[in-house]
């Protein structure tokens, strides 16, 4: 029996709505399989959404360049998707300074760890992106890394406003496989190493390991991340004590070892809670437990990198989130001798 006139299905609808048509928002796995099955495409793909209004010369920035072509008939033709400068004078492709350049591996494999990467909230590691790949571990470790080098955002004094949360935390082992070897595990030892994040509620977050967290890093940080008009949320550790004096007297804390976690003053209008930051901290553990299960401290600041770029763009689609890391390809290298 057909449905009556008007009539409309009861509940909330499920699922995320479709995006519109022919946007970056529109690309998802279903989508890029055509383009995952050829390189030309694939090259395509990639000038496309780097150079959207044309050619970018990789040496000099300039825009005066041109697509060489191969003459009929010659002997050692043109590679595809090779451009020249007409400023500099020099030849480029999509390749050249970016972090696909020197890199032996197809741009349709590089398209699929990208989509790959950006599409997992918690990651993927470099064992099953080998297997996904066909390519072997030590290249799958490299490929992520320098997917992560687009991912970065370069911190500026300043750029976080409004109420910002602020805490620290400590990745690694929870406990030594030799305990009585070394240092002790902890704040103090060498088997964790601490994280400082600031999150703006509703906004963006920045992240980076520390060397220790005293209270000269900590406060250091903050007041030059965050505007001076902004209101700071932190827990009762002493080494936040007296950081409100810098922002007007704006420092509320939660004291955790009470068992409290979210305060309302001033009838209800502020919210102390450190609750955003500590769910940000959850992205990178799940990560580190579930997907990865070991993150050296000397590129600890690459998967923070990551969890940083994937919270900064959780608002917007897989296919967005894919697109922007392929804008922050251009400029970026990342030699595999020197990864430092």
């Amino acid at each position: 029996m057909a449905p009556r006139q008007g009539w409309k299905p009861k509940g909330k609808p499920t699922g995320r709505k479709n995006p519109p048509s022919g946007t970056d928002a529109d690309i998802n796995l279903a989508t890029l399989l055509p383009i995952l099955n050829d390189e030309t495409k694939a090259r395509e793909f990639l000038e496309q959404k780097r150079w959207p209004n044309g050619p970018v010369c990789s040496h000099c920035g300039s825009t005066e360049a041109y697509r060489l072509t191969a003459k009929e008939g010659s002997k050692s033709p043109v590679r595809p998707g090779v451009c020249k400068c007409k400023k500099c004078r020099k030849q480029f492709t999509i390749r050249t300074g970016s972090i696909f350049e020197d890199s032996k591996l197809p741009l349709h494999k590089w398209l699929m760890a990208i989509h790959l990467m950006c599409a997992g909230k918690a990651g993927i590691s470099s064992h099953e992106l080998a297997r996904l790949l066909d390519i072997t571990q030590k290249s799958a470790w490299f490929v992520e890394h320098r997917i992560r080098e687009a991912m970065k955002m370069e911190p500026l004094a300043g750029m976080l406003s409004g109420t910002i949360e602020t805490d620290e935390t400590y990745i690694g082992a929870r406990f030594r496989r030799y305990p009585r070897r070394g240092k002790k595990r902890g704040p103090t030892g060498d088997s964790k190493a601490p994280v400082l994040a600031l999150v703006e509620r509703g906004g963006k977050a920045v992240a980076f390991p520390i060397e220790r967290s005293t209270a000269k890093t900590l406060k250091g940080s903050i007041r030059t991340l965050a505007d001076s008009s902004s209101t700071i949320m932190t827990d009762q550790s002493k080494c936040y004590a007296n950081i409100g004096d810098d922002f007007g007297g704006r420092h509320h804390t939660v004291n955790h070892s009470k068992d409290e976690y979210v305060r309302y003053e001033q009838c209800g209008e502020v919210i102390v809670s450190t609750n955003t930051v500590e769910s940000f901290f959850a992205r990178i553990k799940r990560s580190f437990i579930g997907v990865h299960h070991q993150m050296s401290r000397r590129h600890l600041h690459r998967y923070v990198t990551e969890a940083e770029f994937k919270w900064n763009s959780r608002d917007v689609s897989d296919g967005a989130r894919m697109v922007q890391a392929i804008k922050g390809a251009g400029g970026r290298r990342l030699m595999y001798r020197d990864p430092k």
